[in-house]
């Protein structure tokens, strides 16, 4: 518990007086230049909140946007997996067509598998190289 300092008071009074700062004389220039500086510092503390303020913002309109192409991405994806899904369930059906035929070749068969394998896994490559370089920018 602090006590707070007060000067002694004359015989007779009742109430006591707090210690009052000495004031230092200063000169008119001294005392232009002391107004200045605290102009100074006031408008410095001004600019620091609107800094703040600033960098506030752009953060909120930073995560809006990468939540904005999150969402974008998302949609992207799931049309290139249902795409992908499909292509397999095409490539599932040819080679079971294909195995069921006793005429043709397993060469045939092998060489239209390979293709429908390589045009899916290129989708996928592409899919997957646009959604990293997305990441990057």
């Amino acid at each position: 518990m602090a006590v707070k300092k007060t000067k002694k008071t004359p015989k007779g009074s009742k109430r006591a007086r707090p210690i009052r700062r000495a004031r230092i004389a200063m000169s008119p220039e001294v005392r232009a230049a002391y107004g200045e500086i605290q102009k100074g510092a006031a408008q410095l503390e001004k600019a620091i909140g609107e800094i703040q303020r600033s960098l506030r913002a752009a953060e909120r309109d930073i995560e809006a946007d990468a939540r904005r192409r999150i969402r974008e991405f998302r949609k992207q994806a799931r049309t290139q997996v249902t795409a992908l899904r499909a292509r397999r369930r095409e490539a599932a059906q040819t080679l079971k067509r294909l195995s069921a035929s006793a005429g043709e070749s397993w060469r045939e068969i092998k060489q239209a598998a390979d293709s429908m394998f390589d045009d899916a896994r290129a989708t996928a490559r592409s899919v997957v190289q646009r959604f990293r370089s997305a990441l990057r920018a």
